[in-house]
């Protein structure tokens, strides 16, 4: 997906039909079957005669969608939605931190976990690649390994889970034939640095490849890679508006025994009107994975290719139910990974089922809980907190251990939970008992005011003023500014204070220059965020544990 501030709409260029079709004719030899080279034993997944292969010799089909991780950090209760509604793959968005904020070695550990512990293969994809050459601020494939060199110790290991996209879309239409070159080069670091990962490339022209660059390169960037172990990714938009254009190219790399996956689709877009139904159609007939585009979180004009709104999974828009439950989509058609499913020798006993929470320390956003620990046969190795609700429940924190505060709840409210133990091999054990608590009322009213105004917006981002004042007989000296955004909102940078969020829960606390309010006086901060879309400002804020009225 095109992006700039992330989630900006594609706009990628087209030739005339007639070119296309001309370059079409042309080029069916370019594809011929890869000669098979000596390489490594494979550890994970693997690629044979064109398909994907799990460790077990089974073949995969990937059935799944992306997920905005490095825009929504706290919102990896997604992956739990995802697999609850058929999928058996996420590919998840990552920040090398030259363009957003880095997902660094320990945050690529968790995601892999949380992947592994939804019974989910995972994608990670580097973003910051994205429309190299002609998006201002993207970086080379050159820059993507790099990184991956530098978060290999999350990867080590997990070759049976992970599948590695090196760099998103990454070239625009700019310089577009240098994507052969440094698609191999980029392979070849990463063999020589360690990775035994299945590698997945994604093709130039915004990840179109209307030019037919990957297409027509496809055979030699394969047999480059001295592991013959690397994945062809398409993304299909307004260039395959037609059910012809689809079948063509997907059918082209299956001739030629080279694996390809649709690594991203809508069922609309700003370049055109793709055809999505003949993505799934064809899909299906070859056995080709597909990678929806995306599951919520999408601005600059596409939100409609938010599978549900805001991130609730019971809010599915119509892409979100053509995808997960029309002809051909995940539901009739996706089937859970070898790796998670039982067979003679594996671990299928789920754990028992931890002894009911107590809550304590109750506060008007937050509670700890704590619980009896469960038993299993091999080992239990972590803890989800679940609300109940509705009959629904959301996982809303998880622990490695027999503790877990849940924050971001609101004031004077009742909330129930249970909590579920997990295994190793992915097994969950029975909910436990449940625990209702009501959070404590919002703090009482202090001597200060608080005003909140957004001073610039751009799409998928902001900018905003926040003025405290003290409204009090004596000066203020030293505080913490603490507020709740509104779900799908996140600081990037902040003046005047040092900011820390969990959630959706923010805590300022004074720069040495601001530490000090006088009787009367005010100090103003300011940021940057990213949010999903047009929303609402915060309302209640807090100074030192005291509530703040509207300035």
């Amino acid at each position: 997906m095109r992006d700039t501030r992330h989630r900006l709409p594609h706009l990628h260029l087209r030739p005339h039909r007639s070119a296309a079709l001309a370059a079409l004719a042309a080029l069916l030899l370019a594809l011929l079957t890869p000669a098979t080279s000596a390489h490594a034993a494979p550890t994970g997944f693997r690629v044979e005669n064109g398909r994907l292969l799990e460790a077990s010799g089974n073949d995969f089909v990937m059935r799944g969608v992306n997920h905005a991780h490095t825009w929504y950090a706290d919102r990896l209760d997604a992956l739990d939605h995802i697999k609850a509604k058929g999928a058996n793959t996420v590919r998840v968005v990552l920040s090398s931190g030259d363009r957003w904020t880095r997902n660094d070695t320990a945050d690529v550990a968790n995601v892999v976990a949380q992947c592994k512990r939804n019974r989910l293969i995972c994608v990670l994809e580097v973003h910051d690649t994205t429309g190299y050459g002609e998006q201002s601020g993207a970086v080379t494939l050159s820059r993507a390994a790099d990184y991956w060199i530098e978060v290999r110790d999350a990867l080590v290991g997990q070759e049976d889970h992970v599948v590695v996209n090196i760099g998103n879309e990454p070239y625009g239409n700019t310089d577009h034939t240098r994507w052969t070159a440094d698609t191999k080069a980029a392979i070849q670091r990463l063999r020589a640095a360690g990775f035994d990962h299945t590698l997945m490339v994604d093709a130039p022209n915004w990840g179109q490849d209307w030019a037919f660059t990957m297409r027509d390169n496809a055979a030699s960037v394969f047999a480059a890679d001295p592991d013959a172990n690397t994945v062809f990714s398409i993304h299909m938009y307004g260039v395959f508006d037609t059910a012809a254009e689809v079948s063509d190219y997907l059918g082209r790399f299956v001739a030629a025994k080279l694996p390809i996956v649709v690594g991203e689709f809508g069922h609309d877009h700003s370049d055109g009107n793709p055809d999505e139904d003949a993505v799934l159609s064809v899909t299906r007939q070859l056995g080709i994975g597909y990678l929806g585009w995306s599951w919520s979180g999408n601005g600059g004009g596409v939100e409609y290719l938010d599978m549900v709104e805001n991130f609730d999974p019971d809010r599915m828009t119509s892409w979100g139910q053509r995808l997960f439950d029309g002809p051909d989509g995940i539901a009739a058609t996706s089937e859970e990974a070898a790796v998670y499913r039982s067979g003679p020798g594996e671990d299928t006993t789920a754990p028992t089922a931890p002894g009911a929470p107590v809550a304590s320390a109750v506060t008007s956003s937050s509670v700890a809980l704590s619980w009896g620990a469960a038993t299993d046969a091999v080992g239990v190795t972590g803890y989800d907190v679940v609300r109940v609700a509705g009959g629904q429940e959301t996982v809303v924190a998880s622990a490695a251990g027999t503790t877990a505060t849940v924050t971001g709840l609101a004031a004077d409210t009742s909330y129930t939970f249970a909590v579920r133990a997990r295994d190793a091999a992915g097994n969950r054990s029975a909910r436990s008992a449940t625990v209702t608590v009501t959070t404590a009322p919002g703090p009482a009213a202090g001597s200060c005011a608080v005003g909140y105004r957004v001073t610039g917006e751009w799409p998928g981002g902001f900018q905003a003023e926040v003025v405290v004042r003290n409204t009090g007989s004596a000066a203020v000296d030293g505080w913490t500014l603490r507020w709740t955004f509104p779900a799908g909102q996140r600081i990037t940078s902040l003046w005047g204070g040092t900011a820390t969020q969990s959630g959706a829960e923010v805590s300022v606390a004074a720069a040495p220059y601001t530490a000090t309010i006088p009787p009367s006086g005010s100090v103003s901060l300011g940021f940057t965020g990213t949010r999903s879309a047009a929303g609402a400002d915060p309302t209640t804020f807090s100074l030192n544990g005291a509530e703040c009225s509207a300035a």
